[in-house]
């Protein structure tokens, strides 16, 4: 009889300290370097200011390239990990902290907006209007009329048995109406 090996994929990443120095050369990265002239001095703008070059932008899909992950899913997948939680939170709020200082950046401000709500909690502007709260109503209303159908149903099939009640159907309930209410 064969042996199963034990699943899943190794992990990316040992230590959090190895996570954050790649963390750090892609902060880095995005920081550009300075242009020089063919004999090796800072080229400046009219201000007088080093001219970058390579000089990009962090996102939440870049860091999670430049840390080897295929998609800025797999690495929030990954920070779901414990020891990881920290250290890519604190990646991704620097993520954060930079698009929200575009938000001053008349260039920048749309990008900016599109970023922040599309990728970071808080950010959304639009509240919840009087039909969307009542159309989460109604559908909890659905979901609660379903679930006890199916209960009843079960009770037909079998009158004899007696189901024990293992909270499942509440709790889903009660995730439901949660769930409806994140949303706005």
């Amino acid at each position: 009889m064969a042996t199963k090996k034990a699943g899943g994929r190794l992990p990316r990443y040992k230590t959090k300290e190895e996570i954050e120095e790649k963390i750090e050369a892609y902060f880095r990265s995005c920081e550009g370097e300075i242009l020089l002239d063919e004999n090796g001095n800072a080229v400046t703008d009219k201000g007088g200011r080093p001219i970058l070059i390579h000089q990009r932008p962090p996102t939440v899909t870049g860091l999670a390239l430049a840390l080897g992950f295929t998609s800025r899913q797999a690495l929030l997948n990954y920070q779901a990990k414990p020891e990881f939680v920290d250290t890519i939170t604190r990646a991704k709020s620097m993520v954060e902290a930079y698009t929200e200082e575009r938000l001053f950046d008349r260039d920048g401000s749309n990008g900016a907006q599109f970023s922040l709500r599309n990728n970071f909690r808080g950010w959304n502007e639009r509240q919840p209007s009087e039909l969307d709260i009542e159309e989460q109503k109604a559908r909890i209303r659905q979901i609660n009329t379903n679930t006890d159908l199916l209960k009843a149903k079960a009770e037909l099939n079998n009158p004899d048995e007696e189901v024990a009640d293992d909270g499942f159907l509440e709790a889903l309930k009660g995730s439901a109406a949660e769930d409806w209410n994140e949303e706005g």
